[in-house]
């Protein structure tokens, strides 16, 4: 499981350092992809297997999930750490999330989220109130105790 919230910079040639306590779960390679809402979804290759087993029971008729598997099986890179912590993000999914230079790497569950820094710090700007909302639609899923 991942958890935690990490800033760090890409250099200019679009090298990420991926936080040790990351880099312990991942193992050497991993899969990075265009994630929802602007940034980017970095899977284990044992998770990404069972996202490509789940999305092949899906029937190739539904426009939506012939659209949603071009989007996130197109759009994936196989990464390495190299012997320094940091991982090569291509230039299609740096400009897919708007990395630029300052990111923040966050562990949600299973599996790593990339954003930019402004995009985070925007997309998790919540109230009290809002998140009271949330969590309470979350317990009607019965996510919550």
């Amino acid at each position: 499981m991942f958890i935690g919230e990490f800033e760090h910079n890409i250099d200019d040639k679009g090298r990420l350092i991926m936080p040790a306590k990351f880099r312990e779960e991942l193992g050497n390679e991993f899969v990075v992809t265009k994630g929802l809402d602007g940034c980017l979804f970095v899977y284990t290759l044992k998770e990404w297997s069972n996202i490509e087993e789940k999305m092949h029971e899906k029937p190739m008729t539904t426009r939506e999930a012939r659209k949603f598997m071009r989007f996130f099986f197109a759009g994936a890179a196989n990464c390495e750490v190299d012997k320094q912590g940091r991982i090569l993000l291509p230039q299609n999914l740096r400009d897919h999330a708007g990395l630029t230079k300052e990111v923040v790497l966050a562990g949600v569950s299973s599996r790593i989220e990339i954003w930019s820094k402004d995009k985070w710090n925007d997309s998790n700007a919540y109230s009290e109130d809002e998140m009271d909302e949330i969590a309470e639609n979350m317990a009607d899923l019965g996510i919550f105790i």
